[in-house]
């Protein structure tokens, strides 16, 4: 707040995490800015000075209102049939889309690195801790464990970083982006999300034990499911309405024998590996599988991934 008061409680939180010597990052998902003019309303950032041994980055991440609208004007644009070559790159750019991915790619490598080359423990903050943040800790984590990367890891990665932590499903897939509606609270983070694994798995074609299939259907059934897993808030609402007695799993539906080789990448070769990303811009590609379904047919790259799959069982 303005009065730039001190939380000793916190502070001994975070100081019990390193022992003496170590260090840590502290990843901002507001700008320096909006951090100052929160401040005004009690919030903002606590003085560098109580917490010594941690190191502050800001990189700002779009979480509401402006990451919707991309959303709409990505899927619009794409959805224009009468528009010409220059026009279409033009509000491609416009749509800012794909720097929205750009940058979300750029601050889990940054966490990666972290934790990965300094050795270091890492915080990462945003306005509210279950949009941005989980965004950067569940994509931190596909770059560097490889058990994320395996379908069954997915899942629980999923489980872990987006619905027992409390990433609002309810109110942030509420209407399509082809509704007219616009909510407030609306806004597309988990399909960022998805859309950075896919340019992951677009990188790294061997590494992901998952194919693009299984993310259209994750996307497909934040906004519509029949089964229970993305329904509601948080986990408070989910018990409240006992949706796990209630409805089924998507998991366990997707875990049947017949339907999980459906899902599964037929080149997949187990990864020990950290997978660092290009993130330069001509290395950040239009997920096309997902934002021209609608117009565009998938038939022969589903027959040539049917292909993939009987050569590779065939050896």
């Amino acid at each position: 707040g303005p009065n730039r008061k001190r939380c000793r409680e916190d502070e001994m939180l975070l100081g019990t995490v390193l022992d003496e010597g170590e260090r840590g990052f502290i990843i901002d998902t507001r700008s320096a800015q909006a951090a100052k003019q929160a401040r005004m309303t009690g919030g903002g950032t606590e003085p560098k000075s109580s917490y010594p041994q941690w190191k502050r980055l800001h990189r700002p991440l779009e979480r509401g209102r402006p990451l919707q609208e991309s959303f709409v004007k990505l899927v619009e644009a794409c959805n224009d049939a009468s528009i010409n070559m220059d026009r279409w790159l033009s509000r491609l750019e416009s749509s800012r889309w794909l720097s929205h991915v750009k940058a979300a790619l750029s601050t889990a490598c940054l966490a990666a690195q972290c934790m990965d080359r300094e050795e270091a423990s890492v915080l990462v903050h945003g306005a509210e801790g279950t949009d941005t943040t989980l965004l950067v800790t569940a994509l931190a984590q596909v770059i560097l464990d490889p058990s994320c990367r395996t379908l069954g890891g997915f899942q629980g990665l999923l489980e872990r970083e987006w619905i027992e932590a409390g990433h609002p499903f309810h109110l942030r897939c509420a209407r399509s982006a082809y509704s007219h509606a616009r909510l407030k609270q609306e806004a597309p983070l988990f399909l960022l999300f998805l859309d950075c694994v896919w340019q992951l798995s677009r990188q790294f074609p061997f590494s992901l034990e998952f194919s693009e299939r299984l993310l259209l259907t994750l996307f497909d059934n934040a906004y519509a499911s029949a089964y229970g897993t993305f329904l509601g808030n948080n986990e408070k609402e989910r018990c409240l309405c006992k949706v796990k007695e209630s409805t089924h799993s998507l998991w366990a539906w997707l875990n049947q024998p017949g339907e999980e080789k459906k899902y599964l990448n037929p080149l997949y070769s187990h990864n020990a590996l950290v997978i660092w990303p290009s993130v330069e811009p001509q290395s950040i590609q239009l997920w096309q599988g997902l934002f021209f379904r609608w117009i565009r047919s998938s038939q022969y790259l589903d027959e040539a991934w049917a292909e993939i799959q009987r050569l590779v069982e065939g050896n």
